[in-house]
């Protein structure tokens, strides 16, 4: 692959309230230089809602010599309010120096409003599948918005623009340079897998994967794209039963897909994800208390102290850790 990439995130923004409250920009410096220097990555794709964040870790990462995927995230947003914090982040993004390609959101149709009639994730996912009709409404209210919005990005950003996509969305890829996908393999899917990836490269577009991982407990890689549907709404969140934590399966999971999307050509790959913070690592009391479990980060992240593989740090390596290290290498 010529972009061996990592997703890093900088807090995503629901109600105007941010998963990340605040963002420590040195632990920044230091884990975006560990991703560069220990995992190998030659690309990071950052993501978020807050488009200040988005430009300021972009500089960090791009003066470390990263190439920048900038990526806001918007969450139950109206697609004015899209467009509007999109062109807001293509402007910051053209004032990085270095390789920055603009994403123009992740998953638009399902993650925000006027796509797909519902309020909330929940609801939209009701009333979309298993009906024909919906989907071929929500393809078109998304073609016609990508037709208005990216010739505007393109205005005030020179790089190139992509978009994340899910499969039936319906993408018209001629208004981009790369086709993306968010492209997680199930255990339902995974005889079909490495064929749909060959097909996706055939086109003739480079092709990006993004948005592929799996949480830490036994069995997760089966239900790949619903591995954190363990969680149980709080408050307190919490897991909704008792699982076993099982690192190896998450790290045989990442390297099958990335030796599938290196030896089938996909230009670009993008690990889902360096940490949830939001979700940390309880190894003492009850089992479902240990919401690391449901993380797709590589690292767990720790509620007090630091880890001991790096002094200070408030996280410690999961064995996905060294299977992309050792992947990338």
């Amino acid at each position: 692959m010529r972009a061996m990439g990592m997703t890093y995130d900088v807090g995503f923004v629901r109600d105007g309230a941010n998963s990340i409250p605040h963002l420590d920009l040195e632990l920044v410096r230091r884990e975006l230089a560990i991703i560069r220097d220990d995992l190998h990555c030659t690309a990071v794709q950052i993501v978020g809602g807050d488009p200040e964040r988005l430009e300021a870790v972009a500089r960090i990462a791009t003066g470390l010599g990263l190439e920048v995927w900038f990526t806001p995230y918007p969450l139950d947003l109206a697609p004015d309010q899209i467009e509007a914090l999109f062109l807001e982040c293509a402007r910051r993004a053209a004032r990085v120096q270095g390789q920055v390609v603009f994403v123009a959101g992740v998953e638009l149709s399902i993650m925000n409003r006027g796509f797909i009639d519902g309020d909330r994730l929940e609801q939209r996912l009701e009333h979309l599948f298993g009906d024909a009709q919906r989907i071929a409404e929500a393809q078109d209210r998304l073609g016609r918005f990508f037709r208005t919005v990216v010739p505007a990005i393109r205005e005030v950003f020179g790089g190139r623009v992509t978009y994340s996509a899910i499969q039936f969305e319906g993408v018209d890829w001629s208004l981009f340079d790369f086709v993306t996908f968010e492209l997680i393999r199930s255990a339902e899917v995974a005889h079909l897998f490495r064929g749909a990836v060959r097909t996706l490269v055939a086109q003739p577009k480079p092709v990006a994967i993004t948005g592929f991982g799996t949480a830490t407990w036994r069995g997760a890689g089966d239900v790949a794209p619903r591995s954190m549907a363990i969680l149980q709404d709080g408050p307190p969140l919490r897991l909704d039963g008792v699982y076993e934590r099982d690192e190896a399966g998450q790290a045989a999971y990442l390297d099958e897909l990335l030796e599938i999307f290196d030896s089938e050509g996909v230009d670009s790959a993008f690990v889902h994800l360096f940490a949830l913070h939001n979700l940390p690592h309880r190894p003492d009391g009850d089992p479902r208390d240990d919401l690391d479990l449901a993380s797709l980060g590589i690292v767990k992240v720790l509620e007090n102290g630091t880890g001991n593989t790096y002094p200070g740090l408030p996280w410690e390596p999961k064995a996905a850790f060294a299977a992309v290290a050792a992947r990338y290498a």
